[in-house]
């Protein structure tokens, strides 16, 4: 048996923010290990492909070898089974987060016994920032540069500018 600690971050990622990077860099500090396992949600039209989001991550961590990037779909305690790492991280920027993660970290280990959940807070700086307000904000016209890192920033302008735009960046710039 193995004493490496390893542990999974689940996100959709819609696009990774620095707050995404500050969780997975502060999880290195606990773990040898970190899987940032990627949601594909068919209920869900993401912004990014599922393939972008990937790649975004891939650049964010320039193949830093503590850090595996996966694609999951389905429920996360059978993800983290089949994988055989049953620790998962998530990041808690508010109360309301708390709530939430709190009651998904009850079911998980309700339906999977062995899977614990640690939740970390971030630097203060990210304490409000999400993926859904980063969009809104480069979407209204606001600078997005101190929130993702620079190949985030760059393809919302490849995606906000395309011919072919995504129907949540209606033109308001």
């Amino acid at each position: 048996m193995s004493n490496t600690k390893n542990a999974v971050y689940p996100g959709s990622y819609d696009p990774v923010t620095n707050g995404h990077i500050d969780i997975i860099e502060r999880g290195l500090r606990i773990f040898d290990h970190i899987t940032v396992a990627v949601l594909t949600n068919p209920e869900k039209q993401p912004l990014f492909t599922l393939d972008e989001r990937l790649e975004m991550i891939h650049q964010c961590f320039n193949k830093n070898p503590r850090i595996k990037v996966d694609a999951f779909e389905g429920l996360l305690v059978d993800y983290v089974d089949r994988k055989g790492i049953h620790t998962v991280v998530r990041g808690l920027r508010a109360i309301s987060d708390f709530e939430v993660e709190f009651q998904m970290a009850l079911m998980n280990r309700r339906i999977n016994r062995e899977v614990e959940t640690i939740f970390l807070v971030p630097s203060v700086c990210y304490s409000f920032l999400s993926s859904r307000l980063v969009k809104e904000i480069y979407r209204l016209g606001g600078s997005i540069q101190q929130m993702v890192p620079g190949v985030v920033d760059q393809r919302l302008k490849e995606k906000f500018h395309s011919p072919k735009k995504h129907p949540a960046l209606t033109e308001k710039r």
